[in-house]
């Protein structure tokens, strides 16, 4: 059987000294893949699968550089099904209909499966995704979707409900070094020389978890390195540095530092300093974090921290997340700051967050205090019987379109969950409910 990641040249040989050492190494069997033991190990799921040759369609989510491609070109080769490849970026409709055409074909004639490997899959908009229910569903295509973001948000709900999802990791510091000693002992280039890394824990580091950018670092510095006399080099941590075109700013994106420094960001705004805010923006954005990360959690901010003191925030910062995915790096950063700035500058309730949590907190304590009679819903004679409805005040009939009557439990009546500020346009709305509500103390 052919590699099935091998390159020919013209004369139909392989040619490899062209091929980048990320592709010349690509694992070519479940054994020769580093990570992800939670799911390749003995008796994990997708060995499991593939051992079986049980296959079904599933979506890939982790960060880049983990092995999502490598895993589904592996998966084909394994259970011998064809194996088409679609980038969301460059392809569209046209393109998944061609290849579900020619899967059901193949389905039909040789009795043979495919599979649909579809990169970045969460570019896909609706009408393309809507495109490949039918085939998952009646098994004539077995998509593979690989996606760096959180296919809850990007994936749309019919199509989530028809795969499986696996959560693949950041490569950790053992199997970076495992993929760099691999490169070094079985390339068909390297191998032949005598390579030593000065400081291979700076290489590891810079690598963020992304194999595909470790190995592209290590070939760079290699061609950045002088030979030595013997056909050897060793590669500096000048080198390194200069292969990666940055100095190395510490920020572990699945680490203590990704979680420290977003908890600074928060803090920042909860605790109105701008300038603060958009020095760990900076930190997080320099470092390679998401910025739709970043954006989500301001939209969750805009709630928990700023809520009605200014309800305007919560629109800026749902606006933000929507034209940072439009957008993309680099200008989403500007988008980011604009929207940290105006967070941190607006006035702060936690009012709506607490109010919520005393909510849940009753209803867990007190579980299905009965609604009054007077505002239930008296669709049929029977429930209107029943007093269903009865005596219940319609508000717009009344002055201030409000009137005063009882909308909690009987055994809840006297609480008071929301409590507003008296910070921007909270105070409003608290000297407007202290008003209509004269004989509740606020």
């Amino acid at each position: 059987m052919p590699d099935l990641f091998s390159t020919q040249g013209h004369s139909g040989q392989p040619s490899r000294s062209y091929i980048p050492l990320a592709e010349r190494v690509r694992p070519q069997t479940l054994d020769e893949f580093i990570g992800q033991i939670h799911l390749l190990g003995d008796g994990k799921p997708l060995r499991m699968m593939v051992e079986k040759g049980d296959l079904f369609s599933m979506i890939l989510w982790g960060p880049p550089g983990v092995g999502k491609t490598t895993l589904a070109r592996l998966v084909a080769h394994y259970i011998k099904a064809d194996f088409h490849q679609l980038n969301a970026v460059s392809s569209g409709v046209k393109e998944v209909r061609d290849v579900i055409a020619k899967a059901e074909r193949s389905l039909k004639q040789l009795n043979k499966r495919t599979i649909l490997f579809i990169d970045e899959i969460h570019r896909f908009n609706k009408a393309q995704q809507d495109a490949l229910l039918h085939s998952v569903e009646d098994g004539s295509i077995i998509l593979i979707g690989a996606t760096t973001e959180n296919p809850s948000f990007e994936v749309i709900s019919p199509l989530l409900s028809r795969c499986r999802v696996y959560v693949l990791e950041s490569l950790d510091k053992q199997a970076l070094s495992a993929i760099v000693d691999r490169a070094l002992k079985t390339d068909t280039i390297l191998s032949k020389r005598r390579i030593t890394i000065e400081d291979l824990d700076f290489l590891l580091l810079l690598s963020g978890g992304d194999a595909r950018k470790l190995l592209n670092g290590l070939e760079t510095a290699l061609h950045l390195t002088k030979p030595e006399g013997d056909g050897g080099a060793t590669i500096t941590k000048t080198k390194v540095e200069e292969a990666f075109q940055r100095k190395f700013t510490l920020y572990d994106k699945g680490g203590d530092q990704h979680y420290d420094t977003i908890s600074a960001f928060i803090k920042s705004l909860r605790g109105s300093d701008p300038d603060a805010a958009v020095y760990w923006l900076a930190r997080m954005l320099d470092g390679g974090e998401d910025p739709k990360f970043i954006a989500r959690r301001m939209v969750v901010l805009a709630s928990e921290d700023v809520g009605n003191a200014d309800p305007s925030a919560l629109t800026m910062a749902t606006s933000c997340f929507t034209a940072v995915d439009y957008v993309g790096m680099p200008e989403a950063r500007i988008i980011l700051s604009q929207t940290a700035t105006y967070l941190a500058s607006a006035p702060k309730s936690n009012a709506s967050y607490l109010a919520i949590e005393q909510a849940m907190e009753d209803v867990r304590t007190v579980p299905n205090a009965p609604v009054p009679l007077h505002i239930r819903n008296a669709p049929t004679p029977l429930m209107k019987e029943l007093e269903y409805g009865k005596e219940y005040k319609y508000s717009h009939s009344y002055d201030d379109h409000f009137v005063e009557q009882q909308y909690l439990p009987d055994n809840l009546k006297e609480k008071i969950y929301y409590r507003p500020s008296e910070l921007g346009k909270e105070k409003e709305i608290r000297e407007r409910l202290n008003r209509l509500w004269k004989k509740k103390q606020r």
